[in-house]
């Protein structure tokens, strides 16, 4: 696989082997007992739980609860997000402190409860108005999370019993969930999600009703429509016009509450087996890699997709909001989890190692509302009268939910989704009772080679299946078992299917060759899954100043230097820079980091760039005419 960079996108590639199907055909179930992360992401997994996790004042998240004086805005999410992204974090580390701070913020918003059942913050006449629903999805979840963890039947019967609640509002003969709220009902109809997860545990009939009305309504044509226009392939931003109020019901194309839809499909689908919802969420992930996820791994701007793919060359406002940043990483994991398509492994790398570790401040403990792809990042506003926003609620759920994507096992497969130095225990077998362990050692993605350790408690037959991403040559890649060289034939999963004893070896290899990706006379460097930016930190001349990067068959001559002390990872490339070409004119070694650190102090004296905009050359570039129109001004 060649790169033409006058020709062709990064994204291409993703976009026609998802379309096509690259899975691995093997049943895996979620039988990960633990994970480790180690170095650099590791040690950013840990900054976000231990600076922005757990300092969280979380009885401020639960006061509005019990005050209830809520007309309009959305305080009713913050709790729910935060103890879901903190669960997940005590899943990883077991911080016996941390599970405490959940206990307590558990057992507080189960005291608010009212007699009727309902958990929110809305006065009783405002309830089913804006974000209630919403809010009241978030609460289920994070008790179903907290029942999950600690088993404690009071938190699923608080969650049941907000549902019960919602269930005497909203329904048949009752108020339309499509009619509550914004963005075409959306918003609302993703408490999808918790209501499967509560008829899971619980086998409440009433429940299943509930989840399967709200899929009809989700698809009904005053409704978002959300599975006849993904299975039709209509474009995310192109479902309904362009709205004339953006906050409103009449857009249909928020992302974050679009995709949390898509997931509760995705749960439903488990419970009754429906095809349909299953392969609409496969084709709208197909929609949205080929035309909204840039080159980080993110999209959307202003919170909702307006095809972005194409234009994220152009300077806009407000792009790559971390909530939903954090909830592509989710769908593209949960629908891995059911095709095994390793093309969502792909893309959740890219976002991970760019979008994500983008998110989060040097020092950890805040979270970036917006990570555009030039200029700066801030922590964003204040929301709804609270010290807190939608971000930094929601971010470290993407942080904590690496180790679980990290891995996946079944009764005889393992499968490497992601490469980092990490050690992971897993039980496979048909009764799950054949404990292995899993150790990479490597300083992937800035080295190239992958150390793959595996121990079994004692010899077993099975499959271990390793990510090709689709960005490598294959001719360039390489893996060795025990010293023993396989053929890497195809991009997506390789299988190895052997008796595994202790102490045998896996050896990968990648291509990390810097590749030219040149887009609407922009032009951005990748490195394995790493975008690379400018920041004016490097102190190397003027970030946004027009330049030509030398290239070679798509491919450009990278030297790594010692990173700056606020860096990951640096890079020398060499680039012609400005508009003058008097006398000979030799490239310039320009440095360049990692995205995930470039900007990352969030000082607006700081600025950094992705796409860098090529100096035209019209001596080698053909003159293209405009049409122009001599009756038209």
């Amino acid at each position: 696989m060649k790169y033409n960079s006058a020709k062709r996108f990064l994204f291409s590639v993703l976009a026609t082997l998802l379309a096509a199907g690259v899975s691995a055909q093997i049943a895996v179930d979620s039988k990960v007992e633990s994970v480790k992360i180690g170095g650099y992401l590791g040690g950013r997994i840990d900054d976000c739980i231990e600076h922005r996790v757990k300092p969280q004042d979380w009885d401020h998240l639960v006061e509005p609860f019990r005050k209830r004086v809520e007309t309009h805005t959305w305080q009713s999410e913050f709790w729910g997000k935060w103890v879901q992204g903190a669960i997940a974090s005590y899943r990883y580390n077991r911080d016996a402190e941390l599970y405490d701070i959940i206990r307590k913020s558990a057992e507080a918003m189960m005291a608010t409860q009212t007699p009727n059942g309902y958990i929110g913050t809305y006065r009783d006449d405002m309830h089913l108005n804006q974000w209630d629903i919403w809010g009241r999805k978030y609460t289920m979840l994070g008790l179903v999370a907290w029942y999950d963890l600690s088993g404690d039947k009071n938190a699923l019967k608080a969650a049941s019993r907000v549902l019960d609640h919602l269930m005497t509002e909203v329904g048949e003969g009752k108020t339309d969930i499509i009619s509550t709220g914004n963005y075409h009902g959306m918003a609302s109809c993703s408490v999808l999600e918790p209501t499967v997860y509560l008829y899971v545990r619980t086998k409440n009939p009433a429940y299943l009703d509930f989840a399967n009305y709200i899929a009809r309504r989700m698809n009904d044509v005053d409704g978002p429509e959300l599975i006849r226009k993904a299975m039709e392939g209509v474009n995310v931003a192109n479902r309904f016009p362009h709205p004339k109020v953006w906050w409103s019901a009449e857009n249909g194309h928020k992302a974050y509450e679009m995709m949390s839809c898509y997931e509760g499909l995705l749960e439903l689908y488990k419970v009754t087996g429906e095809k349909q919802y299953l392969t609409a969420v496969e084709r709208v992930v197909e929609n949205i890699i080929a035309t909204e996820i840039n080159i980080a791994g993110s999209g959307a701007a202003f919170e909702c997709w307006y095809n972005g793919r194409v234009r994220q060359t152009q300077p806009t406002y407000h792009t790559m909001e971390t909530c939903v940043t954090f909830t592509w990483i989710q769908l593209c994991n949960r629908l891995m989890e059911l095709n095994h398509n390793s093309i969502l492994a792909d893309q959740m790398e890219l976002t991970i190692y760019n979008a994500l570790l983008a998110s989060l401040r040097a020092d950890g403990g805040q979270i970036s509302k917006y990570s555009p792809l030039e200029g700066w990042r801030s922590s964003g506003e204040e929301q709804c009268g609270m010290h807190i926003n939608c971000c930094n609620a929601n971010g470290p759920r993407g942080f904590a939910l690496i180790p679980r994507a990290m891995y996946h096992a079944g009764e005889n497969a393992i499968m490497v989704n992601l490469y980092a130095d990490s050690e992971a225990t897993m039980n496979i077998g048909k009764k799950g009772n054949q404990p292995v362990t899993i150790r990479q050692k490597t300083t992937y993605p800035e080295g190239n080679v992958v150390e793959i350790e595996v121990t079994p408690r004692k010899a077993a037959n099975f499959q271990i299946a390793l990510r090709i991403p689709a960005w490598v040559e294959l001719d360039k890649c390489s893996v060795e078992v025990n010293g023993q060289v396989e053929k890497v034939a195809a991009h997506g999963w390789h299988t190895i299917t052997r008796e595994w004893q202790a102490g045998d070896k896996i050896t990968l290899s990648l291509d990390m060759r810097g590749r030219l990706v040149e887009l609407n006379n922009y032009q951005a460097i990748v490195r394995g899954p790493v975008v690379l930016a400018r920041d004016s930190r490097m102190g190397d001349g003027f970030v946004d100043e027009t330049s030509v990067v030398q290239s070679k068959d798509g491919y450009v001559e990278l030297t790594p230097v010692a990173a700056p002390d606020f860096a990951w990872m640096a890079f020398t490339v060499p680039m012609v820079l400005g508009t003058d070409l008097e006398g000979a004119r030799e490239p310039s070694q320009i440095k360049m980091c990692d995205f995930g650190s470039a900007g990352n102090t969030w000082d607006k004296a700081i600025r950094y760039r992705v796409w860098l905009p090529k100096t035209l050359h019209v001596m080698t570039t053909p003159y293209v005419p405009y049409n122009i129109d001599p009756n038209k001004e």
